[in-house]
């Protein structure tokens, strides 16, 4: 017999004769083996046992109605004024550390990025008492010009030319304002704590948790987008008339209310957050979970606490710092040996430093009281 016709022979018979179909038990015995094997997937195991947790931590469920006797979460909490108090106190009563993080926060920020010009001040100022003197007349006009010039110290516009690039210009006030958030938030840790904490240790060992802060931090700046959205569309409706009409300026505020509470009702639990990931060995997201559990049931409670610690912030700028700039001239020329002083780019500076360390304080002593009210949800 030829080769080639050997191969072929012993090709035909090497081939099955038939293939045989699956009978109807073994397709469903193969589907339920691969059922099984997709139900015990530790994935998936892990991720049912994840969703079960999280519906034990958060009974409420969206679209679904919960009644009040349902949602009752205590939180014992003295009142406004009297916790606005305790955290005077507290700071009071260890006043010559909080001075030290107030230093060093006027050194960084002169060091590294320069503070509100003079020359820039004196000039806004001569503007708006020529340019705008019919707007502004009497004690209100005062008022109005000195909040004018608060506002825009506030946010920067005073500032004299930065440093280096301007990545560089607005990565250094994030960069000092967290190191100055965390060295507070350790130092009334330890002093909680019983121990007689110094200033090293807090420079030394408040610094480790800055990138989780960092993330926690870049969380708020997106939850805040909803109420900038609010505000940018309130500014363009200004300029195009939209609020002129009845229907369409009640669908407007409607609409930029919703926005502003949504954004309201995220960063309540995120800016406690922001002290939990300072404890060792917490991640970022571990802390958005944990302040989340803390805050629910009682979240509106939270708010209220928060936006009163932003009335206080603004009162106190509007107290200390308005009478400054309505007396700076006579300030200077009853006392010449100060004229050259700029005294009221140095008073935003340090009440710059004062405001980081008072929120921080106020917003440690507030997850202290919420941690020790250790009611679980309803």
């Amino acid at each position: 017999m030829p080769a080639t016709k050997q191969i072929v022979s012993l090709d035909k018979t090497a081939r099955p004769k038939k293939i045989t179909k699956k009978t109807a038990t073994q397709k469903y015995n193969f589907l339920t083996e691969i059922l099984f094997k997709v139900k015990n997937n530790r994935f998936i195991v892990k991720s049912q046992l994840k969703m079960q947790d999280f519906l034990v931590r958060r009974p409420h469920r969206s679209f679904q109605r919960t009644y009040r006797r349902d949602y009752v979460r205590p939180l014992d909490m003295p009142g406004y004024w009297a916790f606005t108090n305790h955290v005077r106190k507290i700071l009071w009563d260890n006043r010559k550390l909080f001075l030290y993080v107030i230093i060093i926060y006027a050194v960084l920020t002169v060091t590294l990025i320069s503070f509100a010009s003079e020359d820039t001040y004196m000039q806004l100022r001569d503007s708006l008492n020529s340019t705008a003197s019919n707007a502004f007349t009497g004690v209100w006009g005062e008022l109005s010009k000195a909040g004018l010039i608060l506002a825009a110290g506030a946010t920067g516009a005073l500032n004299s030319a930065q440093i280096g690039s301007q990545g560089q210009s607005q990565i250094f006030p994030i960069l000092i304002g967290l190191l100055t958030w965390l060295t507070t938030v350790w130092l009334l840790r330890a002093i909680l704590a019983g121990r007689r904490p110094k200033m090293r240790d807090g420079l030394y060992n408040a610094g480790a948790p800055i990138l989780p802060t960092f993330l926690v931090s870049a969380v708020i700046i997106v939850q805040l987008i909803p109420m900038a959205l609010a505000f940018f569309a309130y500014n363009a409706a200004v300029v195009s008339g939209l609020l002129d009409g009845g229907a369409e300026a009640m669908m407007f505020w409607l609409v930029a209310g919703l926005l502003v509470v949504l954004s309201l009702y995220w960063i309540t639990s995120t800016l406690i957050a922001l002290v939990v990931v300072t404890l060792p060995g917490m991640y970022p997201m571990q802390a958005l979970r944990t302040a989340g559990d803390l805050v629910v049931g009682r979240r509106v409670r939270i708010l209220l606490r928060l936006l009163w610690l932003v009335f206080t912030v603004v009162l106190t700028w509007a107290i200390v710092v308005i009478p400054i700039i309505l007396f700076d001239g006579w300030i200077k020329s009853a006392w010449d040996a100060i004229w050259w002083l700029p005294l009221v780019p140095i008073v935003l500076l340090l009440m710059g430093a004062f405001t980081v360390i008072w929120v921080a304080g106020y917003v440690y002593l507030l997850y202290r009281k919420i941690v020790e009210d250790d009611a679980l949800p309803a």
